[in-house]
């Protein structure tokens, strides 16, 4: 009896490390298999997709299936056709009909459409990352009215021990998020993140998948959150400052060592905070950003920002002082402002060091330019601020491409090697 468990053991053992998942035959008879190199892998990673043992020239069709955190299920469908093995490389093949349209191994993810609602205007999410560390995707083959072949995958937000903790403007001066890698994991730089013009805290999921891989990354709400101003009016640049020494305390790294990632309207204190304070910032990245200081909003009357006490000015940013590289990403059709020509001007400018700051531009996509890709992302959001939808600009398969490559030149830049 031990031996028949221990070969069952290593049977189910050599099964996954295959990869694959298989329910059915093909019209040759053989059975149908879903091969997968990483079935489970973080959230931003790809992963390659191999359908095996169908005729040759059959029409299949494969689609993937995702539960969000409100239950609503979202699928994502593409008809192909056999190669002359009988297989079907999703990397390679491009559908002939389906829910996006060109090749693209993680099409099937990022293209996935909720069962309600307008897809321009709907966005996947799970739960918070500190609530829900991953997610399944469920694959399936069908032909001729049958399934063929199923399998579910993984898709990880945070690593196990990477731990996360609430910060209040009461017991620690900012009002954020913090997430700290595993103990023992290599530690990278810190990692200050903030979002736009809708306030509250930002991009949670960025910040888990960066501290699973060794960043701490406070996750910083600067305005519309408790014991914070309601609006974007008259925010300290000191406040940032604030977060960005309570982050190098807690990281355990010397000052200067910080990183900031800052969204659309955030682009411009991630700016003037890497200018203002060298001795705490070095690289900086910048999603649909602007090169100039705009007023508050929504009212639009009052600054923005203010350092000492007194408004910075409007007008052009200065990165003269900035220690690291300045990396601006944008799309060529931003439906919110111009942030293809701000990200020009940013580029165009040095540093500290007189190196040339960094300009990434995606022609056709839009405000949803950025941060990590592979998730269905809409096109239009409802501020909370002005209680109006608000329209991005771009299309979904450019956006899913900019944040596919885009992500991979921002990790490189904070030390991740991703673009080896």
């Amino acid at each position: 009896m031990r031996r028949e468990l221990r070969a069952a053991a290593v049977g189910a053992a050599l099964l996954l490390v295959a990869g694959c998942g298989g329910s059915g035959d093909g019209d040759g008879g053989r059975e149908v298999r879903i091969g997968v190199d990483k079935p489970r892998a973080a959230a931003d990673e790809p992963v390659r997709i191999r359908v095996t043992g169908l005729a040759a020239g059959q029409e299949v069709t494969v689609t993937s299936q995702a539960t969000d955190y409100a239950g609503t299920a979202w699928t994502g469908r593409a008809v192909f056709t056999a190669d002359g093995a009988g297989a079907v490389d999703l990397t390679r093949a491009r559908p002939s009909a389906g829910t996006y349209s060109t090749a693209d191994g993680m099409g099937l993810f990022w293209s996935m459409n909720p069962g309600q609602g307008r897809v321009d205007e709907s966005w996947f999410a799970s739960r918070r990352p500190e609530d829900q560390a991953g997610y399944e995707v469920r694959l399936a083959v069908h032909a001729g009215g049958k399934r063929l072949a199923s399998r579910a995958l993984t898709r990880t937000w945070l690593a196990e021990g990477t731990t996360h903790r609430l910060l209040t403007a009461a017991r620690d001066g900012v009002h954020g998020a913090l997430y700290l890698p595993p103990a023992g994991a290599p530690r990278r730089s810190p990692v200050l993140s903030f979002g736009g013009s809708d306030g509250g805290t930002g991009d949670k999921y960025a910040a888990a998948l960066l501290a699973s891989r060794g960043h701490p990354v406070l996750v910083l709400c600067y305005f519309n959150c408790p014991d914070r101003p309601g609006t974007l009016k008259g925010i300290a640049l000191e406040y940032f400052a604030t977060a960005a020494r309570l982050l190098t305390r807690e990281s355990g790294r010397g000052p200067g060592q910080v990183d900031v990632i800052g969204y659309s309207r955030g682009s411009e204190a991630a700016q003037l905070l890497a200018h203002h304070y060298p001795d705490l910032v070095d690289d900086v990245v910048v999603y649909a950003p602007s090169h100039r200081a705009n007023p508050g909003f929504p009212d639009g009357k009052a600054p923005a920002w203010t350092k000492g006490g007194r408004p910075v000015p409007y007008g052009p940013l200065p990165l003269g002082r900035v220690r690291g590289t300045v990396l601006a990403i944008a799309g060529g059709a931003d439906g919110l402002w111009p942030a293809a020509g701000s990200a020009r001007s940013i580029g165009g400018q040095r540093g500290a060091s007189g190196e040339r700051h960094r300009a990434l531009i995606y022609p056709h996509a839009g405000h949803g330019v950025g941060t990590h890709p592979y998730t269905p992302a809409g096109l239009r959001f409802r501020n909370p601020l002005v209680e109006r939808e608000v329209t991005m600009g771009g299309t979904r398969q450019a956006d899913a491409q900019a944040r596919t490559d885009s992500w991979r030149q921002v990790r490189a830049l904070l030390g991740d090697q991703a673009l080896s």
